[in-house]
């Protein structure tokens, strides 16, 4: 996984959950956050932004999916890993 990425979710996650990016570890898990499944939609559109990605999954695949914060950072580094 690619630090960059998970330094971008970190501070995205950060952002929504309205935490200090420094509160965000990677085994972070995304329920124990004050994360709605539109909140994971959001961040995910930000990372495609970020990155110039399509992530394709839909809100119910992400929950079960992205339990923790390097799960987010992991699926978004593959993706641009095969993109590039």
């Amino acid at each position: 996984m690619s630090d960059d990425v998970l330094e971008a979710t970190k501070g995205i996650i950060a952002e929504k959950a309205g935490l200090d990016i420094d509160a965000i570890a990677a085994e972070t898990e995304i329920s124990g956050l004050d994360i709605t499944s539109l909140d994971l939609a959001e961040i995910v559109f930000e990372l495609e932004d970020r990155f110039d990605v399509e992530i394709e999954l839909n809100a119910a695949a992400a929950w079960d999916k992205l339990k923790t914060v390097s799960d987010v950072a992991a699926a978004v580094s593959e993706i641009v890993a095969a993109k590039s």
